[in-house]
């Protein structure tokens, strides 16, 4: 391969593929082989960040940007005129393999544009993955792209090379889909998700050992491939349409109950060149995005339903202080919460208290009372969770501003202060 002509080709497909957010490697376990090359575990490896503060330590390319899809908020769709290029299924096998030696990734993440067809794309996809695990014995981190609309034994082929698979959703509702990419629906992306559920369910990760004769005769032990240990994700675009993110949390509940994903990835809108005028002019803030995935960690690890998040009649959520915080205040009566005596499920929903600092209380509680001397010591921010709390100390003046409309000002003014920090610095 031509150098100068490669390296020109990997800029214009790695900055097409920037735009794909669901691309964390957390949750992958694949150990290294015998007579094999990378492991998805520990370190060793450089990470880049994305411009908006990502971590990523994968080699994230599309295998080509030609598309015959013309989504319209896709910067690659048919109707663009950006740039084309496309790697062939061995030329990016070998820049994984030249970059895992280089020590500058420790896997890859490979999408790409609809060439020919859904399926003959997604054979492309596959052809990549198998290569390096049979061919090359890589033992690194894999995760692949399900192409909309590609066949369902396809899908299942992906996930056996994968270590982590993705079908995107892309936008809140059917009816967004309909109107700005036409070739895709939710039916073909669930059909894919249910798909990989059900290999995932099927295939008990733990398999037995397989024995490899190689063409000397001698044998690697080797596991016998599981099925996407790393599980499946998705991503939906944010604020590309009206979709309120009333509709946002409700599919993306429905997605975790329905097909068991680990993540789904919320992307705020990117204005694309010559775009369609039915789209925004301009991307949503950065703390819409911020917004849901607090919304998002709540549901998964917090107890709440999708559904208390938001109401019919403020459909969004508040972009000036997280969720937890406007759930409390908008529920008053439910506080404040004893920490000496409340159950789990109660303390989980008191602002302040992550999950380690609950299972800290519950467990210290069992030997003595907890002051907010206590609560200092684990780190709890105690000035946001007292007005919500009752401790062993004498009556606290905390418990006074709980009932104050001033409470929610100030700590609406002290939020927006920390999220302006850190997305500065």
């Amino acid at each position: 391969m031509d150098r100068s002509e490669v390296r020109h080709r990997l800029a214009v497909l790695a900055d097409a593929a920037k735009y794909d957010a669901s691309c964390a490697s957390s949750g992958g376990k694949r150990q290294a082989l015998a007579g094999g090359l990378g492991n998805s575990e520990g370190m060793g490896i450089c990470h880049s960040y994305t411009p908006d503060g990502r971590c990523v330590s994968l080699l994230k390319i599309l295998l080509t940007n030609v598309c015959i899809f013309d989504c319209q908020y896709c910067v690659n769709r048919i109707s663009s005129d950006v740039e084309r290029a496309r790697f062939t299924p061995s030329e990016v096998v070998q820049l994984t393999l030249d970059f895992y030696r280089r020590n500058y990734i420790e896997g890859l993440f490979l999408s790409s544009g609809v060439i020919k067809s859904s399926d003959y794309t997604m054979e492309q996809l596959v052809e990549v993955a198998r290569s390096l695990r049979e061919d090359h014995l890589f033992g690194g981190y894999i995760h692949l792209k399900l192409v909309a609309g590609a066949s369902p034994a396809l899908s299942a082929l992906a996930a056996r090379y994968a270590d982590r698979v993705s079908a995107n959703i892309e936008l809140p509702t059917e009816a967004d889909l309909k109107k700005l990419a036409p070739e895709k629906s939710h039916v073909e992306v669930e059909v894919a998700m249910a798909t990989i559920a059900a290999g995932i369910q099927e295939n008990d990760p733990g398999r037995a050992i397989a024995r490899t004769t190689t063409e000397d005769g001698s044998l690697i032990a080797r596991p016998e491939r599981s099925f996407a240990p790393a599980g499946q994700s998705t991503q939906i675009i944010v604020g590309a349409t009206p979709s309120s993110d009333r509709e946002i949390l409700r599919i993306s509940s429905h997605l975790y109950g329905a097909h068991r994903l680990k993540r789904v990835y919320y992307s705020a809108f990117s204005p694309i060149p010559h775009e369609d005028p039915r789209l925004p002019p301009a991307a949503p803030p950065l703390v819409r995005e911020h917004r849901l995935y607090q919304s998002d960690w709540l549901v998964r690890f917090y107890g709440f339903q999708a559904e208390e998040l938001t109401s019919d009649a403020q459909p969004d959520l508040d972009l000036e202080m997280d969720p937890k915080l406007a759930w409390a205040l908008l529920h008053r009566e439910l506080f404040p919460v004893d920490v000496n005596r409340a159950p789990r499920e109660q303390l989980l929903r008191v602002p302040g208290l992550g999950v380690r600092n609950v299972e800290r209380i519950v467990r210290v509680r069992r030997q003595r009372a907890l002051k907010l001397d206590d609560l200092r010591a684990m780190r709890v921010p105690v000035k946001r969770t007292a007005p919500f709390v009752i401790t062993a100390d004498p009556p606290s003046p905390f418990t006074r501003t709980l009932d104050s409309l001033a409470l929610a000002r100030t700590v609406r003014a002290e939020q927006l202060d920390l999220f302006a920090t850190r997305v500065t610095t």
